[in-house]
């Protein structure tokens, strides 16, 4: 008895490609798309740098910040390995998420740290946070949350000395 049997080729891989662990992030970022809190935050910094030679927005760079915190990622220096993210690169919105990579720890630390009194003349660092502003910003999110505004606001800032088993 003959039989027939058709070449099939099996290819497979084990490099594990693109994948991440961080899927939840999609998530965050539907929820920012209903909200917008995040460009409305970024509107409270003051950008003095050219125009014409800025490769991340402020938009992307505070996007950036903060979705690599709330997925885990508080180090700067995590971000010299997460500027090739392809996932990150989405949520952030880059055009091309593939191919252009994001701002790393130093542009990112230039974000975070320049001083209030920073203006047009300094040379790196040339993003203002206007603390202002932010202040506002967080009182309308919290105001909007609410049906009516509430006659008292409780802070409850608890400095609970917690400490580590054995006095390490």
């Amino acid at each position: 008895m003959s039989t027939e049997c058709n070449q099939f080729v099996l290819g497979l891989q084990f490099d594990g490609g693109a994948i991440t662990s961080d899927g939840g992030g999609l998530l965050l970022r539907e929820v920012e798309k209903r909200i917008g809190m995040l460009h409305q935050f970024a509107a409270c910094f003051t950008d003095y740098r050219n125009a014409d030679l800025i490769e991340h927005t402020v938009a992307e760079m505070v996007a950036q910040r903060v979705y690599g915190l709330a997925l885990g990622y508080e180090d700067l220096n995590d971000h010299e390995e997460l500027r090739n993210d392809p996932l990150l690169a989405v949520l952030v919105e880059k055009a091309n998420p593939s191919q252009e990579a994001l701002a790393g720890k130093s542009t990112l630390n230039r974000l975070e740290l320049t001083c209030e009194t920073a203006s047009r003349r300094e040379r790196y660092k040339k993003i203002v946070l206007d603390h202002g502003a932010v202040d506002r910003l967080l009182v309308q999110v919290f105001l909007e949350a609410h049906q009516e505004a509430p006659q008292e606001i409780i802070l409850d800032l608890d400095a609970t000395d917690d400490p580590l088993h054995g006095k390490q």
